[in-house]
């Protein structure tokens, strides 16, 4: 890769990642951004673009590491937040405010919250610093021949830290249109969001199968102030805190500045009779269903914030492949947006950039049987973690409080901590904090499942009496045996 020209559009966290794995290879990278510089607190998002707060986990921690960049990941877990698990609120019988913690993990490990922001301002100094890195803001991508290998962007004003692009540029007399600028590339890598501009003209050259669903949920931003000014948390800072309500909830993630950023998700009907409704329609729905809300929110900052902020959807999009031929690769929620309900949006997008960069160190002299080893790996991991947020929604708005669910959470993790040998571990710990692919995590849970089915049989056969006990339990052996096999386990 030493001495190529690599493209990277979109300067997020994923984008950026990838041009620093590049730029570690020796190749000259530059990075094109639609929006103003990231860092600038004045950059206002585009609402497509607009975050939930993050969380950081193993497989974006492993992205980080393998980056090969000194003191990055410590850099990055200096400004994070550790979340040792969820904290349950709800009202018990009587009425009383109840918090419930559940802990992630048995053997302590945790998720990280991160502001978007901050990861961003870190990753773009980093690359800023490199001398084979340009960066160009502003940077609208209007058309790309992936077959010449040429792109063209559009340059809405002099905005890139140290020149205004890295091709060829052309202009009307007339100041009224853009400059736009013609640059060549030996590999583009598009991290540019659900959006993708690098998707969109990459399905005009790969027969592309793409499926984009809105779920039927609208989500919108809160802050949840400190106790006062330059105060403490106002709830314990070291959990993901979840009110559920069963079609819709509210949750918060803590920040650096001791606030917290939360977010209302709730069916589309739900948030359309709020608009339209009194400012007491949704004080009503938070005191009913979000207990001890409004107690760290001001009522009157609650409803404006609501009337302020953008009320957005949520999106997910499956696509293959992820590339065409030893051109184009797409990376993050350009590849695979996903709804945001397992934290694995990011951690995706930098475990994809891992994956990408090893397939291409594999085959140094073959680009294209690299991204095509990539797309066969990956797209299969990619349509089974958005699978798995979508059904992460119900646990969360719902399943968190139900009695079989905390049953079978308790279980598994007893068989982890006490009988490590058999490998057992919960859906949730392999997917936060392994580097398990996804596809094996479910086939995993799934055996799981099935074992854990046969065993709660037996108990119930054996608090049965007399002879229909008996008959159950012989007829139950058979598929005991069968399923019952520790050794895909110890694997």
């Amino acid at each position: 890769m030493e001495g190529k020209k690599i493209l990277v559009v979109g300067a997020g966290p994923v984008g950026s990642l990838a041009a620093l794995y590049a730029s570690r290879r020796g190749a000259d990278v530059e990075i094109y951004e639609l929006r103003d510089d990231l860092r600038n607190t004045d950059t206002t998002p585009l609402n497509f673009t607009r975050s939930i707060n993050l969380a950081l986990s193993e497989r974006g921690i492993n992205g980080l590491r393998s980056a090969g960049n000194p003191g990055l990941l410590e850099t990055v877990l200096s400004q994070t937040i550790p979340m040792h698990g969820r904290m349950i609120h709800t009202r018990s019988p009587t009425g009383a405010l109840s918090e419930q913690s559940q802990p992630y993990d048995v053997h302590g490990r945790f998720q990280r919250s991160v502001d978007r922001g901050a990861l961003n301002r870190v990753l773009l100094d980093e690359l800023e610093s490199l001398p084979n890195v340009k960066l160009f803001f502003r940077h609208k991508m209007t058309g790309a021949d992936f077959r010449r290998k040429k792109a063209w962007f559009e340059v809405s004003s002099s905005s890139d830290r140290s020149n205004s692009g890295g091709g060829s540029s052309s202009s009307s007399p007339s100041d009224a249109r853009p400059k736009e600028v013609e640059v060549d590339f030996d590999l583009m890598i598009g991290a540019d969001g659900a959006h993708s501009a690098t998707r969109y003209h990459m399905m005009k050259f790969a027969r592309t199968d793409y499926l984009q669903e809105y779920i039927d949920c609208l989500w919108c931003e809160f802050t949840m102030p400190p106790t006062e000014p330059g105060g403490d948390f106002a709830i314990s800072p070291h959990h993901l805190h979840i009110w559920p309500a069963g079609d819709f909830m509210f949750i918060a993630l803590p920040n650096l500045d001791r606030s917290f950023v939360c977010t209302f998700f709730g069916p589309v009907d739900l948030f359309s009779r709020l608009e339209k409704g009194p400012d007491s329609a949704l004080l009503e729905v938070f005191d009913r269903y979000f207990p001890g809300v409004t107690d760290h929110i001001r009522p009157d900052d609650l409803t404006s914030q609501f009337k302020r902020n953008p009320h957005l959807p949520l999106i997910n999009i499956k696509c293959s492949p992820h590339h065409f031929g030893d051109s184009v690769v797409i990376v993050g929620d350009a590849a695979h947006a996903m709804v945001p309900f397992y934290g694995q949006g990011m951690n995706a997008g930098m475990e994809s950039v891992r994956v990408l960069f090893s397939k291409l160190d594999q085959s140094p002299d073959d680009a294209a049987g690299a991204l095509a080893k990539y797309t066969a790996e990956r797209t299969e991991d990619a349509h089974t973690v958005a699978d798995l947020a979508l059904g992460n929604y119900q646990e969360m708005r719902h399943s968190v409080t139900s009695p079989l669910y905390k049953l079978r959470k308790s279980v598994e993790e007893t068989l982890d901590k006490y009988l490590p040998g058999l490998g057992w571990a919960t859906q949730y710990s392999r997917v936060s904090f392994s580097n398990m692919r996804y596809s094996q995590v479910v086939q995993h849970s799934r055996n799981q499942k099935r074992i854990l089915s046969a065993v709660f049989l037996v108990f119930a056969a054996l608090a049965a009496s007399g002879p229909a006990a008996a008959i159950y339990m012989y007829a139950m052996r058979s598929r005991l045996t069968k399923h019952i096999n520790l050794s895909w386990l110890r694997r």
